[in-house]
């Protein structure tokens, strides 16, 4: 990480790696499975999430940030920089014993993302960003043929969109973890990865995607054109859309924007 980045980002990644390995020695797969409330994004939230979750609160709010988070929801100390975090990305996977997990935070000041980390639980792994410096760069591709790219799962109202993506790309992954979906974009080793229309990601599922990967000459869009912004409100939903150039994330919103309405129900 740069000397410059935001002290609350190493000190909160610490905090959830350290949560992430003591949880997961004491408790079975299915104690941290277990829900224990709908969290503030309205999902449920498991057992590993909460306890990750409230090692990252004391971290940042110890250093006077604030912490927007999907279990707990808006933690306020009155500060104009606000973490907006996802404590385990990936959660079913964490909690299944599959390495395919992250702890990923991006940093608002007065509403802005300025700065983003995500961190791979199970290697400890760290990628940091500021909105207008990165370490890596994207593959650059522009075309979706012979493009890698990783899908969420696709649901009901999404099956055909998410047909036209995975028909046109020449390889398809479905990892469940969107947050280091993005980083492999962002690092070159995948080309694209999109939500195919379904409304799944949250503020906290796209938030350092939105500093790292147009940082590392990507781009990171709605596929409906809706603006990516902070928000508190965690009901908002969008379908990202991060690829290596601007050129592969137009293509793709074309692929998936045909015959699907956002606003449809499941």
């Amino acid at each position: 990480m740069s000397s410059g980045a935001h002290p609350v980002l190493a000190a909160a990644a610490d905090a959830a790696s350290a949560a992430y390995r003591d949880v997961r020695s004491k408790h079975s797969r299915e104690e941290l499975a277990e829900t224990v409330f709908d969290g503030a994004d309205g999902t449920p939230s498991m057992f590993v999430d909460v306890v990750v979750e409230q090692a990252i609160i004391e971290a940042a709010t110890s250093l006077g940030v604030n912490v927007l988070s999907e279990e707990r929801g808006w933690v306020d100390v009155g500060s104009a920089v606000t973490l907006v975090v996802d404590p385990v990305d990936g959660s079913a996977n964490a909690a299944a014993g599959v390495p395919l997990s992250c702890f990923s935070a991006a940093l608002a000041v007065d509403g802005r993302f300025t700065e983003a980390l995500t961190s791979w639980l199970h290697t400890d792994e760290r990628w940091w960003a500021s909105s207008t410096s990165s370490a890596y760069r994207t593959s650059g591709r522009r075309e979706i043929n012979g493009a890698a790219v990783s899908l969420l799962r696709p649901h009901a109202r999404n099956q055909a969109a998410w047909g036209r993506v995975a028909g046109a790309a020449a390889r398809v992954r479905v990892l469940g973890c969107s947050t280091l979906d993005a980083v492999f974009v962002a690092t070159g080793a995948s080309d694209a990865f999109v939500d195919a229309g379904s409304d799944t990601h949250r503020l906290m599922d796209l938030a350092a995607a939105a500093v790292l990967v147009p940082a590392s000459g990507g781009a990171m869009v709605d596929a409906f054109g809706r603006p990516f912004e902070f928000d508190p409100d965690l009901t908002r939903r969008w379908s990202g859309v991060v690829a290596a150039t601007p050129e592969l994330a137009e293509t793709l919103c074309e692929l998936i924007s045909g015959g699907i309405d956002p606003a449809a129900e499941e």
